[in-house]
């Protein structure tokens, strides 16, 4: 009887030494694909702390399951690794959360009446802000127009005394009236700046369409009132647009967002609301807007990276050499079909980014720059390879080509050659579709325009995002823009550059994490990982491709925690 006892004693203490410590949170009986090689599927998951503590089976799984483990059953649901937003203006998202939304505006009169609507709701002299307008998707060209985009007249007889900037969906072009041209000092007789268009119609008046840098000529004046705010007043805006935009994201299944481009006075902000655990989610913020010496003297103070549960990393710099195809800014190595007399604008000079290139290369930060247009691609990729070349010593530098969006043929197989990820956004192809060839020719659009079949073939790295707020942040229908190629009509954009839905989700998580140089934190569902994950309602990697936008997002899990609950439908 002894010797059973001790038998069976030893047996039981040698299972308790076994068995694992009861998870916080268990999610089991879902389709859970891991982005993962070693097991790409399984059904369940286990989460301790903020980290997956173990991927399986249900049964495998059900070991981690104690009294106090909180236990979701996702009824066949599929949860995968948190999206990550390769590419998107976090601020830009929340600010326009809190002005005029353009995006569904049918026509420019629609716009002129949300103007109206807006300055009866204003006191005189307060700014009507408003963005995402696009000519190229309105059902009837406004009359008159210069290249398609009205006159200010129609915004000065709603808003006499308001002054009014609309910007572009690009964000490279505005529309502002007559009263903002006014502030702006603005007249027929102004130059235009560096990098910028004022353009003017027939008689060389301004029509109140601002490109590129010219934009800024009614930005000082748009900041001049907003200076006159508080320091808390103008804190507590920030504030708000740091939680606006975190709402939007969280609540479309983004646990990560890649900012394309924050002051240290932004990148402040969220270092305090880190410190206060009032960040939405995690935040890979790329340094913009600091002149050389402001760069030297303050990326090594500013930098951060990913460690334990972090929310906060800050350890790239972005720069932009030109515009936007849409706003006839994208630099160009032959002219636009549709405006033979332009190939678009250079922002900054190429010696420029060869400085910031040297200066990346000093303190260790990566350089990720803005090209849209062929010859923006090819300048950009030269600085990149001159630089890797002078320091063949640096390595693994993950420099990124943020749009990558047209590209020469022969520049193509530059990025496998040379290391350079392409950071693209798969729903412009789509979007942008409709009207690409109006602008650069049938030629050019199917040999170069948003080829990230060509450059995943070659060896490339292609990431994902939406630009947002360019785009709507929801990462479903950039998924579904990725995988068919299909514009809104359902005609396919050149669709030999589709990619697998396997590659698109791998894009959108693990390709984007390594872009950040945090794929061993996430990207993927992995023990010892981050808890970053979402379920979606439906099963985007198997049922018919056009019901792919109908998925919605179930939850959205951040370290472990839950930050967004969808009702699925």
């Amino acid at each position: 009887m002894n010797q059973f006892y001790r038998l069976t004693t030893g047996a039981v203490l040698l299972l308790m030494a076994c068995a694992p410590r009861p998870a916080d949170l268990v999610l089991r009986n879902g389709k859970v694909v891991t982005v993962d090689a070693q097991r790409p599927e399984a059904q369940a998951i286990a989460v301790s702390g903020y980290t997956i503590a173990a991927v399986g089976s249900n049964e495998e799984i059900a070991r981690y399951v104690g009294p106090n483990t909180q236990v979701i059953d996702l009824q066949g649901q599929l949860a995968i690794p948190g999206f990550i937003e390769g590419h998107g203006h976090y601020m830009g998202l929340g600010e326009s959360k809190m002005e005029l939304d353009l995006t569904r505006a049918k026509n420019f009169d629609d716009i002129v009446a949300m103007v109206a609507d807006a300055v009866k709701k204003a006191k005189p002299g307060d700014w009507i802000q408003g963005r995402g307008w696009h000519q190229e998707k309105w059902d009837k060209v406004p009359r008159p127009n210069v290249e398609g985009v009205p006159l200010h007249g129609a915004l000065d007889r709603v808003s006499p005394n308001n002054p009014v900037i609309l910007t572009h969906a690009s964000g490279h072009a505005a529309f502002v009236n007559g009263k903002a041209l006014e502030l702006a000092g603005v007249t027929r007789s102004t130059p235009n700046p560096e990098g910028g268009e004022i353009v003017k119609d027939a008689r060389g008046e301004p029509t109140g369409l601002l490109r590129e840098s010219a934009q800024g000529l009614a930005g000082r004046a748009l900041a001049e009132a907003m200076a006159r705010m508080s320091p808390e007043e103008r804190e507590a805006h920030a504030r708000e647009a740091v939680k606006l935009a975190g709402a939007d994201a969280v609540s479309k299944g983004v646990t990560s967002f890649q900012d394309a481009g924050s002051s240290f006075a932004t990148i402040d902000l969220f270092q305090k609301l880190d410190a206060e655990h009032a960040l939405p989610l995690r935040l890979y913020v790329m340094v913009r807007g600091e002149s050389d010496s402001a760069l030297d003297a303050g990326l090594d103070r500013y930098r951060r990276v990913m460690e334990g549960n972090a929310f906060l990393t800050v350890r790239a710099i972005k720069m932009v050499m030109d515009g936007a195809l849409g706003s006839h800014g994208a630099w160009m190595l032959a002219p636009y079909d549709d405006l033979p007399t332009s190939t678009g604008l250079n922002l900054i000079p190429v010696e420029r980014l060869k400085s910031v290139a040297e200066i990346a290369i000093r303190h260790g930060y990566q350089l990720n720059t803005h090209a849209i247009g062929d010859r923006a691609n090819r300048e950009v990729l030269n600085v990149y390879e001159a630089a890797f070349q002078a320091h063949p010593d640096k390595k693994d530098l993950r420099w990124r080509d943020e749009h990558s969006q047209h590209l020469d043929p022969a520049d193509q197989p530059r990025f496998a050659k040379l290391g350079v990820i392409a950071s693209m956004q798969a729903v412009h192809a789509t979007s942008d579709g409709p009207w690409v060839p109006k602008r650069i020719g049938e030629k050019r659009a199917r040999e170069g325009a948003y080829v990230w079949r060509n450059l995943m073939n070659s060896g490339a790295l292609v990431t994902n995002g939406t630009d947002t707020p360019v785009e709507d942040v929801n990462p479903i229908p950039n998924f579904y823009s990725a995988v068919t190629r299909k514009t809104a009509d359902g005609t396919p954009f050149y669709p030999e550059q589709k990619m697998t839905r396997e590659e698109a989700l791998k894009a959108y998580t693990l390709n984007n994490a390594y872009a950040a140089f945090e794929e061993g934190f996430k990207g993927s569902l992995t023990p010892g990982k981050l808890a970053d994950i979402t379920v979606l309602s439906k099963d985007i990697m198997t049922i018919p491709e056009d019901s792919i936008p109908a998925a919605r997002v179930v939850y959205t899990i951040i370290g472990g925690q839950i930050r967004y609950r969808g009702d699925g439908k």
